[in-house]
Formats: C-alpha cells, sequence, structure tokens
C-alpha cells in the first residue's frame, strides 16, 4: 500500500466560516474588483464594498423570510452573478445551501426537496418554477419561493423584505457559524443510484480554499486577474474555485451563454479558465474540423503533432528544428487558439474526468497549459491537482496542502484529509460503506509515483471482466475513441461478453463539415449516417488507433454506432458530462446485444 503526504502550513480555526471573506474584504480592499457581470449588455464591475452591502441586505431579507441558523435553502439557477451572490447571502443568513441543477427533472427536484428539507427555494426564472410547481407545493417544508427573474425580482425582492432588520442580526448569524458546520449539501450526480447528500463544511471549503492557494497556482490567483466561469456552480469544482478565486481578490465573471462562449471570452478576456475535459476536446476537434474542411488540414495536423512533441520535449529541452517548427506554427496556428480563449488566458484548469496525455501535451505545445485536476464531491472538489512548475501532463497531480492519498492492495485511490467530507446527509450506511477511519473510498483505481503524483486508471465498478476473465477498465479506450473529431461520447462494453465492443455517438457540429467536405447531403442527420460507408471507414480509422493504446484482448473488436447522442434531458449523462452507465446499458440493451450476435 503506497501512500504520500503534502504537509500545509495553515489550519482552520474554530470560528472561521466560508463567508468571512465578504466582510474582511470590505475593510481591507473596499474598491477592489469582485465581480464583473453584465448589465445593459455591458461588463460592469462590483467591488467588494458593493458585493458585500448586497450580501447583507440579501441575508437580511433571507432572515426575515423564516431562515434560521442551520436552516437549509435550495438554489435551483444556472450561473450567473446572482448564483454567487445568494450563497454568500445564504451563508450570512447562517444558513446552508442545497443547490440544484437548473436541468433537474420534476421528479430530481422532489426527491432534493424530500430528502433536504430546506426552507426556502430560490429559482432562476417563473418557467423553471411553473415545470416543478407541483413538487414545490406538495415539499412539507418549502414555505416560500423567489424568482431571481420575476416580475420584481429575487434580489430586490430580498432587500426589501429585510429592511426591517438590523444589520447586527447578520453580524450575529455570522459570529454563530463554527468551522465545523454544515455550508453546503451537495446531491451527487447519481451516476449509479439515487444521488446522496454530500455534507461539506464551512472547514472544508475553506481547507479547499487555501489549499488551492497554498500551491503555485497562488502566482494567477491574485488581485487584477480574473477568470470567466461557465460550469454548472451547482457543481462542487465551479463553486470551489470561485471561492478560492474570491478569497485571493480574483475578479470572477459568470455566463451561463455557452453557444456564445468564444465571443464572451473576447470581451471578458480571463487569465484563466476553469472547464472539464470535454469542452477541451470539443474545441480542438472543433478547430480541426474546420481546418480540415478549409482545405488546411494537413497544416493543423502537422501544427497539433509539434505542440504534442514541443510539450513531451520540455523535460529535456527541444532541438532547433523542433523550435523553429513551433515557431512557425505560433504564428500560423497556435496564435489563433489563443485569441480564441480571449488573447490573454495564461492557463487552463481542468477536472471533472480524466483529461487525456495527448490533450494535456497539445494544448500545453500551443501556449495555454492544462493543469488538471482530480477530485470528488465529497471533497470540495479539487483533491490533487498539477501547477505551475509542478506538473506531470497525464497525471492528476499531487494531492493539495494538508491531505494524504493512499493506493490501496486492491489498486483503489484512497483519500484522506481536511478537503474530505464527514458523511452524507441522513445515510449512515452510505457513510459507512464509503469512509473507513477517515479515509475516503473513491472507488477510482489509479497509480502513485514516488513524488506523490496520482494517475487515474479507471473506476473499480466500471471494470469490465469479459467471459474469458480479462479485466478491462474502460476509460483509456473511451478517452482515445473522443480524441477523434466525429465522435461525441462513447461507452466500452462486455462485461462476460467473449470479447470487448462499443457504442459510439456521432458529434453533430463536426458532422457538419465533414458532409460538405464528402458530399454528403446537408440535411444528413446522425442517424441518416450510422451504415454510411465513408463515415464507417473514418470509425474504423478510429478505433483501430485507439486499440494501439490496450493489449489484443482489450481491444474493441466490433461497435455499434448510434442515432442519436447522449442526452442529460435522457438521463444518459450528468451535467458535467459524464455517462450514466446504468442507464446507457439498460436503454440500449438490445444495440449491445447486437453487437455479440452471431
Amino acid at each position: 500500500m503506497r501512500e504520500f503526504t503534502v504537509p500545509a502550513h495553515f489550519e482552520v480555526e474554530d470560528g472561521a466560516s466560508t463567508v468571512d471573506t465578504v466582510f474582511e474584504r470590505r475593510v481591507s480592499a473596499p474598491s477592489s474588483v469582485a465581480f464583473r457581470r453584465v448589465v445593459d449588455g455591458t461588463w460592469t464591475d462590483v467591488t467588494a464594498l458593493e458585493f458585500a452591502g448586497q450580501v447583507v441586505d440579501i441575508a437580511k431579507g433571507l432572515i426575515a423570510a423564516g431562515v434560521g441558523q442551520g436552516d437549509r435553502v435550495a438554489l435551483m439557477s444556472s450561473t450567473r452573478y446572482e448564483w454567487s451572490v445568494l450563497d454568500y447571502a445564504i451563508w450570512s443568513a447562517g444558513g446552508v445551501t442545497v443547490p440544484v441543477y437548473e436541468t433537474s427533472s420534476a421528479a430530481q427536484v422532489e426527491w432534493i426537496l424530500s430528502d433536504a428539507e430546506p426552507v426556502l427555494l430560490l429559482l432562476e426564472s417563473p418557467s423553471m418554477l411553473a415545470a416543478t410547481a407541483e413538487v414545490v407545493t406538495s415539499s412539507p417544508t418549502v414555505r416560500r419561493t423567489f424568482c431571481i427573474d420575476g416580475d420584481e425580482g429575487a434580489i430586490a425582492e430580498l432587500t426589501a423584505l429585510g429592511n426591517q432588520i438590523n444589520e447586527d442580526v447578520v453580524t450575529a448569524r455570522v459570529a454563530a457559524l463554527k468551522s465545523s458546520d454544515p455550508a453546503t449539501l451537495i446531491y451527487t450526480s447519481g451516476t449509479t443510484g439515487r444521488p446522496k447528500g454530500v455534507q461539506l463544511t464551512h472547514s472544508n471549503l475553506i481547507s479547499e480554499s487555501r489549499g488551492i492557494r497554498e500551491t503555485s497556482l497562488k502566482n494567477l490567483l491574485k488581485e487584477g486577474s480574473r477568470t470567466l466561469m461557465f460550469l454548472p456552480l451547482a457543481h462542487v469544482l465551479a463553486r470551489a474555485v470561485t471561492i478560492a478565486a474570491f478569497d485571493a481578490g480574483t475578479t470572477v465573471g459568470h455566463t451561463n451563454d455557452i453557444p456564445n462562449l468564444v465571443s464572451t471570452f473576447g470581451k471578458f478576456q480571463p487569465d484563466f479558465i476553469l472547464s472539464v475535459p470535454r469542452v477541451f476536446e470539443k474545441v480542438f476537434n472543433t478547430a480541426k474540423q474546420n481546418a480540415h474542411a478549409d482545405g488546411k488540414g494537413k497544416i493543423f495536423d502537422l501544427a497539433a503533432d509539434t505542440a504534442v512533441e514541443w510539450s513531451r520535449a520540455q523535460d529535456s529541452g527541444p532541438g532547433i528544428v523542433l523550435r523553429l517548427k513551433h515557431a512557425v506554427f505560433d504564428k500560423l496556428v497556435y496564435s489563433k487558439l489563443r485569441a480564441a480563449l480571449g488573447g490573454r488566458c495564461q492557463l487552463a484548469i481542468s477536472g471533472g474526468a480524466p483529461l487525456g496525455a495527448r490533450l494535456g501535451h497539445f494544448y500545453r505545445g500551443v501556449g495555454v497549459p492544462i493543469y488538471e485536476g482530480y477530485g470528488l464531491t465529497e471533497t470540495s472538489a479539487a483533491f490533487a491537482v498539477n501547477t505551475i512548475g509542478r506538473q506531470h501532463v497525464g497525471s492528476v497531480g499531487q494531492p493539495l496542502p494538508g491531505n494524504t492519498v493512499r493506493i490501496a492492495d486492491d489498486g483503489e485511490i484512497q483519500l484522506r484529509g481536511p478537503v474530505v467530507f464527514a458523511g452524507y446527509w441522513r445515510n449512515d450506511d452510505a457513510s459507512a460503506e464509503a469512509l473507513d477511519e477517515g479515509w475516503f473510498r473513491t472507488g477510482d483505481l489509479g497509480s502513485l509515483d514516488d513524488d506523490g503524483y496520482i494517475t487515474i486508471t479507471g473506476r473499480k465498478k466500471e471494470l469490465i471482466v469479459t467471459a474469458g476473465g480479462k479485466n478491462v477498465s474502460p476509460a483509456g479506450l473511451e478517452d482515445q475513441l473522443r480524441a477523434h473529431a466525429l465522435i461525441s461520447q462513447a461507452i466500452v462494453v462486455g462485461d462476460q461478453k467473449p470479447f470487448i465492443g462499443a457504442l459510439l455517438t456521432l458529434d453533430a457540429d463536426a458532422l457538419t463539415g465533414w458532409k460538405s467536405s464528402h458530399n454528403k447531403p446537408a440535411e444528413a442527420s446522425p442517424a441518416d449516417l450510422v451504415d454510411d460507408a465513408d463515415l464507417r471507414s473514418e470509425i474504423d480509422a478510429a478505433v483501430a488507433e485507439a486499440n494501439k493504446s490496450v493489449s489484443h484482448a482489450e481491444a474493441i473488436k466490433k461497435y455499434r454506432i448510434l442515432p442519436a447522442d447522449f442526452t442529460e434531458e435522457a438521463g444518459e449523462v450528468t451535467p458535467t458530462m459524464k455517462l450514466k452507465r446504468n442507464v446507457i446499458t439498460k436503454s440500449y440493451a438490445d444495440d449491445i446485444e447486437a453487437i455479440y450476435a452471431k
């Protein structure tokens, strides 16, 4: 059993809370720009003083609406400025925030409301309220709802409601908070079974923030830097990095307009971004597809290979020929990719799923290194992360300061430290199963090198055992397959089957350019092309390339292209694009059986 610890140079005080920084910045740096928000189409600064004032005013309204110390308040909204101000206001009122994805179904909302028992529900829009009206009405604990985009708006409504409350009441609520108190109750995305409520304390979130800022990322997480948050704030990753950025004095912006993300980058010009691997894959694949559609495919492919080669050569030092090639492609290709990120983006942070070494090398070679991290909701987001000057591409980095990782005899990654949660909400059995004397059993498989860098190799529950007894971890193959521009999602199958197979979906955006360059009807849908000979030739090549990374026994022998992509609406992927294998294998059982039909 291997173990590695990174020492910390901080301790979380008993009376500390996540909201303390709001009041500290109000005094120490009142004119610093805490957030930027779009007002009448223009990015507008929100100073630390202004933000603190809004937080206090809303907290008074929440107290007037009946929120008591320790009460849960559910927040269902997309990523936007109001999400953050409401989150801090809930804490300032002594409450516990219960995030709900804005894409959640009525049944999912019903489960969270019944399990968490919040006293208030804050929603983004009247249409969202209408869609959940029946389950909200039937909730025995929700006393009142507020809509951010309502006729009056939750912010204005709560501010008016709290006019008669003195700020001293808020001060007393904040003073009563202890670092061991729950700060948030986050429901897991439920890739297997019903979501469980993860209790994270103020100490967990403070340790996460301080841990991130104690690494070399502190050189970027500072006053004067800015980041654009577009991942769901209901997910722990975006929320934790927002807290760390705010604590560091970094300016945070928000957008939920994903289709226009590139143009928003150009206007906001972030110094760093946070995303999940699927977004980085999509950016690369789209750029590659566009280049091929414009007749510049060979140039792009050479540029991509050079970027990867350049990154791999950083330890030994690139030779003169590679330097010249890299300089040429920097002008022709790389500078355009950096411009698409706003022109001043120095790095990106990736989490939520494995990135893949080739993609990591590509972006580092382009000049926007992606620092891959690893964590779960149960570890307050990042447990480990690659950082500036301490990056092993292909790994997920070293533990944050104060935390310890070990690899169990069966290869499972187990974690312990101040960012690890104490248990699931009202679920002692699940807590006992997940925790062993403070060690969190992640269910992930991996390795640990002598320097403490963690490498993820798969999931214990996703391990496929073929009829011949061969153990196969599907994650690596799936990463390789998604690297192809035309493949949107891939799920490897074959448990108790004679060989390994795969279900594949097509990327509709990439397919547009491919149809044009291959003389296919523009109106042809993915379903129309699943048996197209030219398309299958491309997919055959992608599968063959992926198979090079595994042994013959682990290689994909047959695959099936599905007529439509996996969607969150169908319950097939989580909001951060993780595959729900149990749902997919059940929904597409006939397609899986067709792979093995004689």
